[in-house]
């Protein structure tokens, strides 16, 4: 078994090298034909994990429309209108940096996340995997029943059973995906406007109705038709794993070194004796795999980490008396070496900056200033003098990201002996989450003013005196040679 620690194997006498691909996708034909995929309904201890994730998920998902924090959306995001709400705090074009910098974030730690664990994002908690597999696979399996039956339903003609089984599902998947594109609009929208569209009807509000419908067929094609292909296909996040991924990172992985040579069965036999291995050749691993690929193969960029593959064999090992964990989460150094799971200096290093950056993305946050203030010169416009001071006129523009309303003032900080002139009251209410704008006369005496061009500094202040934004513009005044 020597000349076997390096190698993977494919059958009995048959050398598959490690790093050996298939030239073609699990759900293809060499042709370029497509296979379409019959799984076997999984069962066993990850199979239970994974529909207990899929449940919390999905009772978040049709839950978090409705969720609200200090009478805010926990989360919306309004593209159209340029209103976003994450975790109840308000967000807007001002803030992109913000959002930027959380966006960036999110990629570093899908990053170190790939790095440490591989794909296992994809089979537990990809919303993709999570619909197909948990909902709509579902409804297949009660309605159509399990491999076996799904096989033989597609191969016999078209008689009054496969009418109506085949009806009532598409029926049943364009409801689900119709109810699917009602909640997604509620995360762009609310759900209090989606609910009012319902109530108005399709030709009052004819383009939202045609975005739905476009959204809805999208869907429905995906989990009806396309399916596992957006993993094998499309999606860019199974390409970037396989740069991404290396022989310390946890995946699902068949051990080799313990399953080869692959025989089938026999009672009573002592099968290392014979020189055989744990792997019985079943083929269940692969019948019950979701995008049509052998796990023993080696690693494959098909794998959505899914676990299917091990529960499917850890019951033939139950029942065979062999010891379960043939096919385990493991790294491609523990199946090949025996070596155990480390961190590799990689690893760290991408912990290092995604802590940097979560620590800066909370600073940014914590101090994000709860008014905005902006105070600009209308063009073409300059100063006048009166009664011994110099008089700039501004227009202001306040944004109140905070979630309570609020009673500004404005205060010159710098230079000193300023004075505020507005056209009404020298307070400025403003509701939360609302932008106000107005005009404003600075002065100050003509003796303070030294430059044509002399910058300043102004304040905004709440109720309780507390400084909420400065601005920094500049200040015009006659023309002075200096000596």
């Amino acid at each position: 078994m020597a000349d076997q620690d390096n190698n993977f194997r494919g059958g009995q006498g048959q050398v598959i090298e490690p790093e050996t691909f298939r030239d073609s996708v699990g759900t293809m034909e060499h042709s370029g034909k497509r296979r379409w995929i019959f799984p076997r309904k999984p069962s066993g201890k990850y199979t239970n994990y994974r529909t207990i994730v899929a449940v919390i998920l999905l009772v978040i998902f049709f839950a978090l429309p409705f969720l609200t924090i200090n009478g805010n959306p926990f989360l919306l995001i309004n593209v159209v209108e340029r209103q976003f709400f994450i975790f109840g705090q308000p967000f807007y074009p001002q803030d992109f940096f913000i959002l930027a910098l959380g966006a960036i974030t999110s990629i570093v730690f899908i990053i170190l996340f790939t790095v440490v664990f591989g794909r296992i994002f994809c089979g537990w908690i990809c919303p993709q995997t999570i619909f197909l597999e948990m909902v709509f696979r579902k409804i297949e399996y009660a309605i159509e029943g399990d491999r076996n039956r799904q096989m033989k339903l597609d191969r016999q003609e078209w008689n009054s059973e496969k009418i109506w089984k085949r009806a009532l599902k598409w029926s049943i998947y364009v409801v689900i995906s119709l109810i699917i594109t009602h909640w997604m609009f509620m995360y762009i929208v609310g759900y209090q406007e989606v609910f009012e569209m319902i109530k108005e009807g399709p030709l009052t509000n004819f383009s939202s109705f045609l975005v739905m419908v476009i959204f809805t067929a999208a869907f429905y094609f995906t989990f009806a038709w396309f399916r596992e292909q957006v993993c094998t296909l499309v999606c860019p996040y199974g390409r970037l794993q396989g740069v991404l991924i290396d022989k310390q990172t946890i995946n699902v992985y068949y051990d080799f070194r313990r399953g080869e040579n692959r025989s089938k069965w026999r009672k009573g036999e002592d099968r290392r004796a014979a020189g055989k291995g744990d792997c019985i050749d079943c083929n269940q691993c692969v019948v019950v795999c979701p995008t049509g690929i052998d796990i023993r193969d080696g690693q494959q960029l098909e794998c959505v980490n899914c676990t299917a593959c091990i529960d499917a064999c850890d019951e033939v090992m139950v029942k065979t008396g062999l010891p379960p964990g043939l096919i385990r989460y493991a790294t491609e150094d523990e199946i090949e070496k025996g070596l155990p799971f480390k961190l590799t200096m990689r690893t760290k290093a991408y912990t290092v900056v995604l802590a940097l950056m979560i620590a800066f993305l909370g600073f940014l946050l914590y101090n994000r200033n709860p008014v905005e203030a902006k105070f600009i010169k209308p063009a073409g416009t300059s100063f006048f003098l009166r009664d011994n001071k110099i008089t700039n006129t501004y227009n202001y523009t306040f944004l109140n990201k905070s979630n309570r309303d609020a009673t500004l003032t404005i205060k010159i900080l710098e230079p000193q002996h300023g004075e505020i002139s507005l056209s009404q009251t020298n307070k400025i209410k403003i509701k939360r989450g609302e932008i106000t704008k107005g005009t404003v006369n600075i002065s100050f005496p003509e003796k303070e003013i030294k430059l044509s061009k002399q910058n300043i500094s102004i304040g905004v202040y709440d109720e309780s005196g507390t400084l909420l934004d400065t601005f920094k513009t500049y200040f015009e005044g006659p023309f002075k040679l200096q000596f």
